[in-house]
Protein backbone atom coordinates (compact mmCIF):
# COMPACT_ATOMS: atom_id res chain seq x y z
CA UNK A 1 0.00 0.00 0.00
CA UNK A 2 1.20 3.66 -0.73
CA UNK A 3 1.35 6.03 1.90
CA UNK A 4 -1.32 8.34 2.10
CA UNK A 5 0.44 11.36 3.16
CA UNK A 6 3.09 10.85 0.29
CA UNK A 7 -0.22 10.71 -2.12
CA UNK A 8 -1.86 13.73 -0.73
CA UNK A 9 1.51 15.60 -1.08
CA UNK A 10 2.57 15.09 -4.43
CA UNK A 11 -0.52 13.96 -6.81
CA UNK A 12 0.36 14.61 -9.72
CA UNK A 13 3.87 12.31 -9.23
CA UNK A 14 1.94 9.30 -8.57
CA UNK A 15 -0.53 9.93 -11.16
CA UNK A 16 2.33 10.18 -13.78
CA UNK A 17 3.62 6.58 -11.86
CA UNK A 18 0.51 5.28 -12.79
CA UNK A 19 0.51 6.54 -16.16
CA UNK A 20 3.81 5.12 -16.75
CA UNK A 21 2.56 2.26 -15.52
CA UNK A 22 -0.29 1.72 -17.58
CA UNK A 23 -3.05 2.04 -13.90
CA UNK A 24 -6.11 4.22 -14.44
CA UNK A 25 -7.12 4.75 -10.88
CA UNK A 26 -8.94 7.55 -9.89
CA UNK A 27 -6.74 9.86 -7.76
CA UNK A 28 -9.38 12.37 -7.23
CA UNK A 29 -11.98 9.82 -5.63
CA UNK A 30 -9.13 8.85 -3.42
CA UNK A 31 -8.05 12.52 -2.24
CA UNK A 32 -11.89 12.94 -1.34
CA UNK A 33 -12.17 9.73 0.53
CA UNK A 34 -9.39 10.74 2.74
CA UNK A 35 -10.56 14.33 3.08
CA UNK A 36 -13.78 13.31 4.38
CA UNK A 37 -12.29 10.18 6.38
CA UNK A 38 -10.09 13.01 8.38
CA UNK A 39 -13.16 15.34 8.62
CA UNK A 40 -15.32 12.76 10.41
CA UNK A 41 -12.57 11.94 12.82
CA UNK A 42 -12.42 15.45 13.77
CA UNK A 43 -16.55 15.38 14.80
CA UNK A 44 -15.98 12.14 16.46
CA UNK A 45 -13.22 13.69 18.42
CA UNK A 46 -15.90 16.82 19.44
CA UNK A 47 -18.56 14.91 19.94
CA UNK A 48 -16.68 12.55 22.34
CA UNK A 49 -15.18 15.62 24.11
CA UNK A 50 -18.47 16.94 24.92
CA UNK A 51 -19.75 13.59 25.71
CA UNK A 52 -16.62 13.26 28.40
CA UNK A 53 -17.71 16.84 29.24
CA UNK A 54 -20.64 15.72 30.04
CA UNK A 55 -19.74 12.89 31.99
CA UNK A 56 -17.68 14.79 34.26
CA UNK A 57 -20.34 17.22 35.39
CA UNK A 58 -22.87 14.95 36.25
CA UNK A 59 -21.91 14.46 39.89
CA UNK A 60 -21.98 18.00 40.30
CA UNK A 61 -25.33 19.25 39.52
CA UNK A 62 -29.05 18.80 40.71
CA UNK A 63 -31.05 15.59 39.56
CA UNK A 64 -33.10 17.28 37.69
CA UNK A 65 -30.39 18.23 35.70
CA UNK A 66 -28.77 15.10 35.79
CA UNK A 67 -31.35 14.24 33.80
CA UNK A 68 -31.18 16.43 31.27
CA UNK A 69 -27.59 15.87 31.11
CA UNK A 70 -27.83 12.32 30.46
CA UNK A 71 -30.40 12.15 27.78
CA UNK A 72 -27.83 14.85 26.21
CA UNK A 73 -24.88 12.10 26.27
CA UNK A 74 -26.87 9.40 25.37
CA UNK A 75 -27.92 11.28 22.11
CA UNK A 76 -24.35 12.19 21.64
CA UNK A 77 -23.32 8.80 22.10
CA UNK A 78 -25.35 7.87 19.04
CA UNK A 79 -24.38 10.51 16.85
CA UNK A 80 -20.97 9.15 17.24
CA UNK A 81 -22.24 5.80 16.86
CA UNK A 82 -23.70 7.09 13.41
CA UNK A 83 -20.17 8.90 12.75
CA UNK A 84 -18.18 5.93 12.81
CA UNK A 85 -20.36 3.56 11.08
CA UNK A 86 -19.53 6.44 8.40
CA UNK A 87 -16.12 6.15 9.32
CA UNK A 88 -16.07 2.46 8.88
CA UNK A 89 -17.52 2.43 5.53
CA UNK A 90 -15.57 5.26 4.14
CA UNK A 91 -12.12 3.52 5.26
CA UNK A 92 -13.29 -0.11 3.71
CA UNK A 93 -14.08 2.12 0.35
CA UNK A 94 -10.71 4.28 1.11
CA UNK A 95 -8.39 0.81 1.81
CA UNK A 96 -9.90 -0.90 -1.43
CA UNK A 97 -8.74 2.05 -3.93
CA UNK A 98 -5.55 1.81 -2.04
CA UNK A 99 -4.58 -1.44 -2.33
CA UNK A 100 -5.04 -0.52 -6.32
CA UNK A 101 -2.41 1.92 -6.35
CA UNK A 102 1.12 0.35 -7.31
CA UNK A 103 4.37 1.48 -5.80
CA UNK A 104 6.24 4.47 -6.76
CA UNK A 105 8.84 3.35 -9.18
CA UNK A 106 12.56 4.24 -8.82
CA UNK A 107 13.67 6.73 -11.35
CA UNK A 108 15.90 4.64 -13.17
CA UNK A 109 13.07 2.08 -14.19
CA UNK A 110 12.64 2.34 -17.88
CA UNK A 111 9.05 3.80 -19.50
CA UNK A 112 7.38 1.25 -21.64
CA UNK A 113 4.21 -0.85 -21.56
CA UNK A 114 5.31 -4.41 -21.33
CA UNK A 115 8.32 -6.55 -21.88
CA UNK A 116 9.76 -5.16 -25.28
CA UNK A 117 10.93 -2.09 -23.32
CA UNK A 118 12.73 -3.98 -21.29
CA UNK A 119 16.62 -3.12 -21.02
CA UNK A 120 19.01 -5.95 -21.44
CA UNK A 121 21.94 -4.47 -19.28
CA UNK A 122 24.78 -7.23 -19.43
CA UNK A 123 25.08 -10.76 -20.93
CA UNK A 124 27.25 -13.01 -19.23
CA UNK A 125 28.77 -16.27 -21.00
CA UNK A 126 28.13 -17.54 -24.42
CA UNK A 127 25.46 -20.22 -25.40
CA UNK A 128 27.42 -23.39 -26.16
CA UNK A 129 27.37 -24.74 -29.68
CA UNK A 130 26.71 -28.91 -30.43
CA UNK A 131 27.49 -30.86 -32.91
CA UNK A 132 24.83 -33.01 -32.74
CA UNK A 133 21.00 -32.32 -32.55
CA UNK A 134 19.99 -30.71 -29.26
CA UNK A 135 17.25 -32.52 -26.66
CA UNK A 136 15.15 -30.86 -24.51
CA UNK A 137 15.27 -31.00 -21.03
CA UNK A 138 12.26 -33.44 -21.07
CA UNK A 139 13.88 -36.15 -23.98
CA UNK A 140 17.01 -35.73 -21.96
CA UNK A 141 15.63 -36.17 -18.47
CA UNK A 142 13.16 -39.01 -20.03
CA UNK A 143 16.10 -41.20 -21.47
CA UNK A 144 18.22 -40.76 -18.29
CA UNK A 145 15.43 -41.81 -15.30
CA UNK A 146 15.01 -37.94 -14.69
CA UNK A 147 11.61 -36.33 -15.26
CA UNK A 148 8.05 -38.27 -15.84
CA UNK A 149 5.20 -36.44 -16.47
CA UNK A 150 3.22 -38.93 -17.76
CA UNK A 151 2.72 -40.65 -14.36
CA UNK A 152 2.55 -37.14 -12.69
CA UNK A 153 -0.31 -36.64 -15.23
CA UNK A 154 -1.75 -40.18 -14.21
CA UNK A 155 -1.46 -39.01 -10.35
CA UNK A 156 -2.19 -35.43 -10.15
CA UNK A 157 -2.95 -33.95 -14.42
CA UNK A 158 -1.60 -31.72 -16.44
CA UNK A 159 1.57 -29.82 -15.40
CA UNK A 160 3.04 -31.57 -12.91
CA UNK A 161 5.87 -34.07 -12.76
CA UNK A 162 7.88 -36.64 -11.02
CA UNK A 163 11.52 -36.29 -10.03
CA UNK A 164 13.37 -39.74 -9.97
CA UNK A 165 16.64 -40.75 -9.29
CA UNK A 166 19.76 -38.30 -10.26
CA UNK A 167 16.96 -35.35 -10.66
CA UNK A 168 16.52 -35.61 -6.79
CA UNK A 169 20.47 -36.01 -5.53
CA UNK A 170 20.96 -32.65 -8.01
CA UNK A 171 18.52 -30.61 -6.87
CA UNK A 172 19.32 -31.27 -3.16
CA UNK A 173 23.01 -30.50 -4.43
CA UNK A 174 21.96 -27.20 -5.91
CA UNK A 175 20.08 -26.96 -2.46
CA UNK A 176 23.37 -27.33 -0.44
CA UNK A 177 25.31 -25.22 -3.12
CA UNK A 178 23.43 -22.26 -2.68
CA UNK A 179 22.63 -22.72 1.08
CA UNK A 180 26.25 -22.77 1.45
CA UNK A 181 26.94 -19.82 -0.35
CA UNK A 182 24.41 -17.30 1.12
CA UNK A 183 24.65 -18.41 4.70
CA UNK A 184 28.34 -17.52 4.10
CA UNK A 185 26.74 -13.74 3.48
CA UNK A 186 24.65 -13.67 6.91
CA UNK A 187 21.50 -15.21 5.22
CA UNK A 188 19.58 -17.45 7.66
CA UNK A 189 18.11 -20.07 6.02
CA UNK A 190 14.14 -20.74 6.70
CA UNK A 191 11.77 -23.37 5.83
CA UNK A 192 9.07 -21.34 6.33
CA UNK A 193 4.86 -22.61 6.68
CA UNK A 194 3.65 -23.66 2.89
CA UNK A 195 0.31 -22.22 3.81
CA UNK A 196 -0.24 -18.48 5.26
CA UNK A 197 -3.76 -16.29 6.06
CA UNK A 198 -5.46 -14.52 3.74
CA UNK A 199 -4.55 -11.30 6.07
CA UNK A 200 -0.97 -12.13 5.61
CA UNK A 201 -1.02 -12.48 1.78
CA UNK A 202 -2.94 -9.55 1.38
CA UNK A 203 -0.85 -7.43 3.10
CA UNK A 204 1.99 -9.02 1.30
CA UNK A 205 -0.12 -7.35 -1.73
CA UNK A 206 -0.68 -10.67 -3.29
CA UNK A 207 -4.43 -10.74 -3.52
CA UNK A 208 -5.09 -7.46 -5.10
CA UNK A 209 -5.49 -6.71 -9.06
CA UNK A 210 -6.52 -10.32 -10.17
CA UNK A 211 -3.78 -11.98 -7.56
CA UNK A 212 -6.44 -14.40 -6.61
CA UNK A 213 -7.07 -16.16 -9.73
CA UNK A 214 -3.11 -17.15 -9.17
CA UNK A 215 -3.17 -18.79 -5.92
CA UNK A 216 -4.50 -22.00 -3.91
CA UNK A 217 -7.38 -20.98 -2.01
CA UNK A 218 -8.36 -23.22 1.37
CA UNK A 219 -11.42 -21.60 2.22
CA UNK A 220 -12.69 -24.01 4.69
CA UNK A 221 -9.72 -22.62 6.35
CA UNK A 222 -8.98 -19.27 5.42
CA UNK A 223 -5.73 -20.32 4.13
CA UNK A 224 -3.72 -19.89 0.84
CA UNK A 225 -0.48 -22.18 -0.08
CA UNK A 226 2.11 -19.95 -0.72
CA UNK A 227 3.26 -19.17 -4.27
CA UNK A 228 7.15 -18.40 -3.49
CA UNK A 229 7.86 -18.49 0.47
CA UNK A 230 8.20 -14.67 0.13
CA UNK A 231 4.81 -14.59 0.82
CA UNK A 232 5.02 -16.31 3.95
CA UNK A 233 8.86 -15.04 4.65
CA UNK A 234 7.67 -11.03 5.12
CA UNK A 235 5.01 -11.64 7.31
CA UNK A 236 7.38 -13.21 9.20
CA UNK A 237 7.61 -9.69 10.78
CA UNK A 238 4.32 -8.40 10.32
CA UNK A 239 3.48 -6.19 13.91
CA UNK A 240 7.05 -6.19 14.27
CA UNK A 241 9.43 -3.06 15.27
CA UNK A 242 12.89 -3.85 14.25
CA UNK A 243 16.14 -2.74 16.16
CA UNK A 244 17.97 -1.20 13.55
CA UNK A 245 21.36 -2.98 14.80
CA UNK A 246 19.78 -6.00 13.59
CA UNK A 247 19.56 -5.00 10.20
CA UNK A 248 20.05 -6.00 7.37
CA UNK A 249 18.13 -8.89 7.97
CA UNK A 250 18.50 -11.87 5.32
CA UNK A 251 16.77 -14.77 4.87
CA UNK A 252 17.00 -17.61 2.80
CA UNK A 253 13.41 -19.80 2.54
CA UNK A 254 13.62 -23.10 1.07
CA UNK A 255 9.88 -24.63 -0.11
CA UNK A 256 7.31 -25.94 -2.53
CA UNK A 257 5.52 -22.83 -4.35
CA UNK A 258 2.01 -23.81 -6.07
CA UNK A 259 0.69 -21.62 -8.85
CA UNK A 260 -2.76 -22.07 -10.77
CA UNK A 261 -1.24 -21.10 -13.47
CA UNK A 262 -4.32 -19.18 -14.80
CA UNK A 263 -4.02 -17.91 -18.37
CA UNK A 264 -1.13 -19.57 -19.15
CA UNK A 265 -2.96 -22.42 -20.82
CA UNK A 266 -1.31 -24.02 -24.12
CA UNK A 267 2.40 -22.01 -23.26
CA UNK A 268 5.40 -24.42 -21.87
CA UNK A 269 2.72 -27.28 -21.53
CA UNK A 270 5.57 -29.28 -21.65
CA UNK A 271 7.99 -30.52 -19.17
CA UNK A 272 8.87 -29.05 -16.44
CA UNK A 273 9.07 -24.90 -17.19
CA UNK A 274 5.53 -23.62 -16.25
CA UNK A 275 4.50 -26.29 -13.49
CA UNK A 276 1.93 -26.14 -10.68
CA UNK A 277 4.18 -27.19 -7.97
CA UNK A 278 7.76 -26.75 -7.64
CA UNK A 279 10.75 -25.91 -4.77
CA UNK A 280 12.37 -22.85 -4.56
CA UNK A 281 15.29 -20.78 -2.88
CA UNK A 282 14.32 -16.96 -2.13
CA UNK A 283 16.33 -14.24 -0.70
CA UNK A 284 14.08 -12.05 1.12
CA UNK A 285 15.93 -8.61 3.34
CA UNK A 286 14.67 -6.03 5.75
CA UNK A 287 16.25 -2.89 5.80
CA UNK A 288 16.83 0.21 6.37
CA UNK A 289 14.99 2.29 3.78
CA UNK A 290 18.35 4.50 3.59
CA UNK A 291 20.30 1.11 2.77
CA UNK A 292 17.22 -0.58 0.51
CA UNK A 293 19.07 0.26 -3.06
CA UNK A 294 22.20 -0.73 -1.86
CA UNK A 295 20.90 -3.91 -0.75
CA UNK A 296 19.00 -4.45 -3.93
CA UNK A 297 22.15 -4.35 -5.73
CA UNK A 298 23.40 -7.07 -3.31
CA UNK A 299 20.84 -9.63 -4.10
CA UNK A 300 21.30 -8.77 -7.59
CA UNK A 301 24.48 -9.68 -7.00
CA UNK A 302 24.45 -12.44 -5.17
CA UNK A 303 22.19 -13.71 -8.02
CA UNK A 304 24.92 -13.51 -10.46
CA UNK A 305 27.38 -15.21 -7.94
CA UNK A 306 25.61 -18.23 -8.08
CA UNK A 307 25.11 -18.27 -11.79
CA UNK A 308 28.27 -17.91 -12.29
CA UNK A 309 29.55 -20.38 -10.39
CA UNK A 310 27.37 -22.97 -12.03
CA UNK A 311 28.87 -21.18 -15.71
CA UNK A 312 25.36 -20.89 -17.27
CA UNK A 313 24.63 -17.74 -19.88
CA UNK A 314 22.37 -15.55 -18.45
CA UNK A 315 21.79 -11.96 -19.06
CA UNK A 316 20.36 -9.24 -16.55
CA UNK A 317 17.62 -7.63 -17.64
CA UNK A 318 15.99 -4.01 -15.74
CA UNK A 319 12.09 -4.46 -16.42
CA UNK A 320 10.32 -1.29 -18.19
CA UNK A 321 7.10 0.51 -15.79
CA UNK A 322 4.76 -1.79 -17.62
CA UNK A 323 6.60 -4.87 -16.62
CA UNK A 324 7.39 -4.10 -13.05
CA UNK A 325 4.35 -5.82 -10.25
CA UNK A 326 2.89 -3.81 -8.58
CA UNK A 327 4.41 -4.34 -5.23
CA UNK A 328 7.41 -3.20 -6.58
CA UNK A 329 9.69 -0.11 -7.22
CA UNK A 330 12.25 -1.51 -9.53
CA UNK A 331 13.10 -5.29 -10.71
CA UNK A 332 15.80 -6.91 -12.34
CA UNK A 333 15.22 -10.39 -13.68
CA UNK A 334 17.97 -12.77 -14.84
CA UNK A 335 17.56 -14.63 -18.08
CA UNK A 336 19.04 -18.18 -18.91
CA UNK A 337 19.97 -19.90 -21.73
CA UNK A 338 17.43 -22.26 -23.12
CA UNK A 339 19.49 -24.64 -26.26
CA UNK A 340 16.20 -26.30 -26.93
CA UNK A 341 14.39 -22.94 -27.40
CA UNK A 342 17.40 -21.10 -28.73
CA UNK A 343 16.42 -17.94 -26.52
CA UNK A 344 17.15 -16.39 -23.44
CA UNK A 345 13.94 -17.77 -20.62
CA UNK A 346 13.58 -15.68 -16.98
CA UNK A 347 14.89 -17.88 -14.48
CA UNK A 348 15.38 -15.02 -11.56
CA UNK A 349 13.57 -11.81 -10.05
CA UNK A 350 14.69 -9.80 -7.43
CA UNK A 351 12.63 -6.78 -6.81
CA UNK A 352 12.97 -3.73 -4.44
CA UNK A 353 9.60 -3.62 -2.70
CA UNK A 354 10.33 -0.35 -0.81
CA UNK A 355 7.80 0.58 2.15
CA UNK A 356 4.59 -0.71 0.10
CA UNK A 357 4.64 -4.27 1.77
CA UNK A 358 5.59 -3.31 4.89
CA UNK A 359 3.15 -0.54 5.56
CA UNK A 360 0.17 -3.21 5.49
CA UNK A 361 2.65 -5.58 7.40
CA UNK A 362 3.22 -3.38 10.35
CA UNK A 363 6.85 -3.93 10.01
CA UNK A 364 8.69 -0.91 11.33
CA UNK A 365 12.28 -0.21 12.83
CA UNK A 366 12.84 2.56 15.35
CA UNK A 367 14.99 5.43 14.07
CA UNK A 368 16.07 8.65 14.99
CA UNK A 369 13.21 8.34 17.85
CA UNK A 370 10.53 7.38 15.89
CA UNK A 371 9.05 4.64 14.17
CA UNK A 372 9.10 4.39 10.19
CA UNK A 373 8.56 1.32 8.21
CA UNK A 374 11.30 -1.25 7.02
CA UNK A 375 12.02 -1.54 3.72
CA UNK A 376 11.39 -5.42 1.97
CA UNK A 377 13.22 -6.87 -0.70
CA UNK A 378 13.12 -10.16 -2.66
CA UNK A 379 15.38 -12.58 -4.83
CA UNK A 380 15.32 -15.44 -6.51
CA UNK A 381 18.10 -17.94 -5.76
CA UNK A 382 17.01 -20.47 -7.81
CA UNK A 383 14.04 -21.97 -8.86
CA UNK A 384 14.18 -25.32 -8.76
CA UNK A 385 12.38 -26.49 -12.13
CA UNK A 386 13.34 -23.94 -14.18
CA UNK A 387 17.33 -24.07 -13.34
CA UNK A 388 17.33 -28.05 -13.68
CA UNK A 389 16.67 -27.19 -17.24
CA UNK A 390 18.94 -24.57 -17.94
CA UNK A 391 21.47 -27.06 -16.61
CA UNK A 392 20.32 -30.31 -18.49
CA UNK A 393 20.47 -28.64 -21.29
CA UNK A 394 22.88 -26.11 -21.71
CA UNK A 395 25.26 -29.69 -20.04
CA UNK A 396 24.27 -31.73 -22.32
CA UNK A 397 26.76 -34.02 -23.96
CA UNK A 398 26.82 -36.22 -27.54
CA UNK A 399 26.70 -39.68 -26.28
CA UNK A 400 23.19 -38.69 -23.98
CA UNK A 401 24.88 -38.23 -20.91
CA UNK A 402 25.18 -34.73 -18.61
CA UNK A 403 27.98 -32.75 -17.12
CA UNK A 404 27.62 -31.81 -13.61
CA UNK A 405 28.92 -28.46 -13.18
CA UNK A 406 32.23 -28.50 -10.63
CA UNK A 407 30.20 -26.51 -7.67
CA UNK A 408 28.09 -29.57 -7.56
CA UNK A 409 30.17 -32.25 -8.02
CA UNK A 410 30.82 -32.83 -3.78
CA UNK A 411 27.16 -33.38 -3.39
CA UNK A 412 27.19 -35.69 -6.14
CA UNK A 413 29.33 -38.49 -4.78
CA UNK A 414 32.08 -36.43 -6.99
CA UNK A 415 30.78 -37.61 -10.07
CA UNK A 416 31.19 -35.18 -12.89
CA UNK A 417 28.26 -36.33 -15.22
CA UNK A 418 24.71 -38.03 -15.39
CA UNK A 419 24.54 -41.14 -17.82
CA UNK A 420 22.19 -43.97 -18.24
CA UNK A 421 22.59 -47.24 -15.97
Amino acid sequence: MIDVKYLQQNPDKVRRNNEKRFKDIDIDETLALVDEQLEIIKEVEVLRAAANDIASSIPNVSNDEKSELIAKGKELKEQVKEKEESLGSIERRLNDLLSTFPNILKDDVPEGADETSNIIERTVGTPPVFDFPVKDHIEIGEALGLIDTERATKTSGARFAFLTGDAVLLEFALIQYTLSILTSEGFTPVIPPHMVSTKAMSAMGYLQRGGEEEIYHLKNDDLVLIGTSEQALGPMYMDEILDPADLPIRLAGFSPCYRREAGSYGRDVKGILRVHQFDKIEMFSFTDPDESDKEHSFLLSMQERLMEGLELPYRVVKLAAGDTGSPSARTWDIETWIPSQDQYRETHSTSNTTDYQTRRLQTRIRRDGKNEFAHALNGTAFAIGRILIALLENNQQADGSVLIPEPLRPFMGGRDRIQAN
